[in-house]
């Protein structure tokens, strides 16, 4: 790292990196000393880049406060990780908008050198996932920013909310955290007009605002156990248990959080769970791959039986031969 403007480029990942940093710090990662040190920072600012320094005991560098900085400068894990982080996104359906992250990950590849750009490029287009894209209930932007700053602040917001039932409300709310679950965005927290702890799907929010209140948050408050278990309670058609000879821990990590409520007895595990269909509650069940038996409802034996129809008739259905046979050789 001999060459000047090497160093000054150094200079500028390590502000962007690790603000702060002493002129003496600077210049021992640089291999220089305080006044070079000085000299590389006008340089920044005659190129354009606000480069702060504060004297005295606690001073130090760093670049101005809502500075965008125009080159981007990543390691090859930086931009690894970045890219990973746009593509799972997307397929989990955390993408705060539609199209966001393919914008994202293509300007951050325009800016990008040619040998980082050509290997995560290669990765894009080779990575694939077991599982299918999720069509999430996307929020808009504003409003889940402005939730997760209320809520990191400690914040109370108010809210215009609809309902499933299409019934629109206002709200204050003391927004206690923000929960990703199964495609869709909640916000956990105090809701003023029922005086009671709420749940609020987040793309159903129409409108946010930031109060001047402040809140404390409940000590021990979990956001995603509260969630899971108000999930869990929710009023379905049909309540379900079923005996699964089994281990407790193994059955839980098959199990989608929220799903169900495992029991652990002598004879197995209890698995209570609700559900809208019975004949998804089957695949579930055939999924598993340790025996089980049905408590409740009796309407689940024959969906299970209907599954097993299914499956043993596509097992048994022979394959087709095209009507034409190519001539002898």
């Amino acid at each position: 790292m001999s060459h000047p403007l090497t160093r000054v480029l150094a200079l500028l990942e390590l502000l962007q990196t690790h603000p702060g940093l002493t002129g003496p710090q600077l210049a021992d990662r640089l291999g220089t000393d305080v006044r070079t040190v000085r000299r590389y920072a006008a340089h920044l600012r005659e190129l354009g880049i606000p480069v702060e320094s504060d004297r005295g005991r606690y001073g130090g560098y760093r670049l101005a406060r809502g500075y965008r900085m125009p080159p981007l400068v990543l390691t090859n894990d930086e931009a690894l990780a970045v890219v990973l982080g746009l593509l799972a996104g997307e397929r989990l359906g955390m993408s705060g908008t539609a199209g966001a992250g393919a914008g994202a990950l293509a300007k951050i590849e325009r800016v990008l050198p040619q040998t980082v750009r050509e290997p995560l490029a290669a990765m894009r287009d080779a990575l694939s996932f077991t599982a299918g894209t999720v069509t999430a209930q996307l929020p808009a932007t504003g409003v889940l920013l402005t939730l997760a700053q209320a809520s990191r602040s400690r914040h109370g917001v108010a809210l215009r909310y609809r309902s499933w039932r299409q019934e629109h409300s206002e709200r204050v709310l003391d927004p206690y955290g923000v929960v990703f679950h199964d495609a869709r965005w909640y916000v956990i927290g105090h809701d003023h007009l029922r005086g009671a702890l709420r749940t609020f799907r987040i793309d159903r929010i129409a409108s946010v605002a930031p109060r001047d209140a402040t809140f404390t948050l409940p000590a021990g408050f979990d956001p995603v156990a509260h969630l899971t278990a108000t999930l869990a309670q929710a009023p379905y058609r049909w309540q379900v248990e079923v005996l699964v000879d089994g281990p407790l821990g193994e059955l839980a990590r098959r199990l989608p959080n929220g799903t169900a409520t495992l029991t652990p007895r002598p004879d197995g595990v209890l698995m209570r769970a609700r559900a809208d269909r019975l004949d998804g509650m089957a695949r579930l069940l055939a999924s598993l791959e340790w025996p089980f038996t049905v408590h409740s409802p009796d309407e689940l034996r024959q969906s299970l039986r209907d599954l097993a129809r299914q499956l043993t008739a596509a097992a048994d259905r022979p394959p087709e031969f095209p009507s034409h046979r190519c001539g002898a050789l």
